[in-house]
This record gives structure tokens, C-alpha cells and sequence, in this order.
């Protein structure tokens, strides 16, 4: 199913890369909403940004100051001329937003993993007129983020955008949420005019890392960047570690390197064509490897052998991977390469295994 899509436009903002979207993580006081949108606003930022319901993993927790917080917004909007963003999870809240006059609505990651909250949004949107960015599920799987935006656009949502937040891990790792940046550049390639957002205030989970996957969503080429600014975020009431202030996120901003998305020149073609020539080698040798395991699964048959022998595999991992690391890769990157080219070498061998 393709996506019928309308440019991303949002009034009065031009649409020049990175189109920029920040606020707090959560509108807690009118003060606070106020000086933080003050502040950006003098900063050149025309997009706000605030959580007005946040759900939260477990209860007892921050979850949102609630509808009396959207007046806040109205005022940003009238006082600062500042187009307003909010995230909505039910058709109350939509109801609400809408009602408010909230410019730009973003669907989150806990309810983009859910299809039946995916469908009851598309109801209680059908019929209007505005913006909506889906962020990424929760999980790796590009196929229930697709189908969220299918069904937000089959409700006649046209002007959509994605939001890349990275993905839950159960592992503590450097990011709070892993990037895994394969899986919007695959949303990317099957539909190219489809508006990506970078999160890095959700990817690092820390404020230091902010600055650099701001730039690293830059070079892959995304459209924009929604990043959380606090007025004071060592006292913010949510996610108090991954905000930054107004100040900071100027100097984030003025640091980055925009470059061209369409230049194409002789020598970047020149080096494209022999990563083809690469590949195709790469392609010739992995069907010679593949005909070997089909030998392998042969002599494993006539001779009553298991297919997969776990130490011989161990083995292989652990050099390979060392290997990389001595050829300047990551062993963790050559480790997931051989354990693709095991997967195929053992379906092989099955099918080898139980010809007639």
C-alpha cells in the first residue's frame, strides 16, 4: 500500500533542512512553559514543543499536567507567534489538541507499537486538517511503523512525517534508546518524500549526546529535528537528564553541518562505482561459499551428522570477529555479518538434508 502523501508544510515556517521542533519534554507551569518558549523564541526557534500527557512506564510518575496546560500553549502561540506541537495517545486527547488549536500533533512510540490504538487515532482524526508526525515504535519493526502511517493516512491525514526515536533494548548500552539508523533509511528508501525527524534527546537519553547525533541525523540526511529544551532542566519534572536549555541548543544548532542531499559529483561516482564492483564480488563469493555448505550438508547426510556443529560456530564467530576488529570494523558489525551467512548456510544445509 503506498502512502498518498501532501507536502509538510506548517504555516509560516520555511521548510529548509533541519526544520527544528524543541520545547520541554513535558509542559509542567505556566512559568515554566512561558520562559522556555520566551528563550527559544529569541533564538530563532518558530516550532514549541510540550508534553501535556506523558505516559510514563510505570505508575506513580509525572503523567502530564493534563487539558490545563493547552491555554499555556494558546498563549505561546498568540504571545510568541510560535507554531505549537503536542503528543496525543487517545481521541480525547485529540479531541482536545485540536480543540485547542495545537498546530502539529506527534503519535509516540508506545502507541505507534499498538494497532488498535493506531486505528481509533485515524477515527478521531478523519476529517482534519493537520500535521501529524508517528514515531517509530518501540520495537525494530519497520512493518508496524509503516502500517501506522497507513492507517493515519487512510483517514485522509496527507501531510505526515515520521519521528526516529531509536528503539528500546533491554541491554544497558550507550543510548537509552539504540539508533539502529538502518530502519529509517529503509523507510526512507521506500518512500523518499516522507519527512524524517531526528530525536536525540530520545536516542542518547543524556544531554551530552545530543550535539553529535544531531549531526549524525544531518549527514543521513533526515528533514528535521525535535529536540528538548528546558528553562532549567536539572529541575524538569521528566527526563530531566536528556534536556538541554535554550542557550545550549543554539550553540548545538550553530555547530551543525548541513550538507547538500542531491550534490552528486565525478568523484563520489567514481567511488560508488567500485563499492558495485565490491558487492558484486562479495555476491560471487557468498554463492561459492553457499555451494561449499551444500557440499557440507551432503557429507552430514551420507554420514548421520547434525547439521549445526555449536563449537565450529563459536569458533568462526570469535575469529572472524577479530579479524574485523584487526581490518579497523567493529567485531560486533563482522559477528552479525557471519551469523546472517551461518543462518543461510544451515537453511541450505536443511534443505540438502531432507531432499528425497
Amino acid at each position: 500500500m503506498s502512502l498518498e502523501l501532501s507536502p509538510l508544510a506548517f504555516p509560516g515556517i520555511e521548510m529548509k533542512r533541519p526544520v527544528i521542533i524543541s520545547g520541554p519534554c513535558s509542559a509542567e507551569t505556566e512559568e515554566q512553559v512561558m520562559d522556555t518558549a520566551t528563550q527559544l523564541s529569541k533564538k530563532g526557534i518558530k516550532i514549541f514543543r510540550a508534553g501535556i500527557w506523558k505516559p510514563r512506564t510505570k505508575p506513580g510518575g509525572f503523567e502530564g499536567i493534563g487539558v490545563q496546560g493547552l491555554p499555556w500553549l494558546q498563549r505561546v502561540k498568540s504571545e510568541l507567534g510560535m507554531l505549537t506541537a503536542t503528543e496525543v495517545a487517545t481521541p480525547k486527547h485529540v479531541e482536545a489538541a485540536l480543540g485547542a488549536g495545537v498546530d502539529i500533533l506527534w503519535i509516540g512510540a508506545r502507541t505507534v507499537a499498538n494497532p488498535f490504538a493506531m486505528q481509533e487515532l485515524a477515527d478521531s482524526l478523519r476529517g482534519a486538517d493537520v500535521p501529524v508526525l508517528v514515531k517509530n515504535p518501540v520495537n525494530p519493526d519497520l512493518e508496524l511503523w509503516i502500517g501506522g502511517l497507513e492507517r493515519i493516512n487512510g483517514a485522509g491525514i496527507k501531510r505526515l512525517g515520521v519521528i526516529h526515536r531509536g528503539f528500546s533494548s533491554y541491554d544497558k548500552r550507550l543510548y537509552r534508546n539504540l539508533p539502529m539508523w538502518h530502519i529509517p533509511i529503509e523507510l526512507h528508501r521506500r518512500y523518499p518524500n516522507l519527512p524524517i525527524f531526528g530525536d536525540p534527546s530520545h536516542i542518547g537519553g543524556a544531554r551530552e549526546l545530543v550535539a553529535p547525533l544531531c549531526q549524525q541525523a544531518m549527514d543521513l540526511g533526515f528533514d528535521g529535528l525535535i529536540i528538548e529544551s528546558h528553562c532549567n532542566p536539572d529541575c524538569a519534572w521528566s527526563d530531566a537528564k536528556q534536556q538541554v536549555t535554550p542557550d545550549v541548543l543554539d550553540f548545538i544548532l550553530d555547530k551543525l553541518t548541513i550538507r547538500d542531499t542531491l550534490q552528486t559529483t565525478e568523484s563520489l561516482e567514481t567511488l560508488r562505482r567500485q563499492i558495485d564492483e565490491i558487492d558484486n564480488a562479495l555476491i560471487e563469493q557468498l554463492a561459492k561459499r553457499m555451494r561449499i555448505s551444500r557440499e557440507i550438508g551432503q557429507y552430514k547426510r551420507e554420514h548421520g551428522m547434525t547439521i549445526v556443529q555449536a563449537n565450529r560456530y563459536s569458533e568462526i564467530l570469535a575469529k572472524r570477529g577479530a579479524q574485523g576488529v584487526l581490518c579497523g570494523m567493529s567485531g560486533e558489525f563482522v559477528q552479525t555479518v557471519f551469523e546472517a551467512i551461518h543462518e543461510e548456510s544451515v537453511r541450505q544445509q536443511v534443505e540438502v538434508m531432507n531432499k528425497n
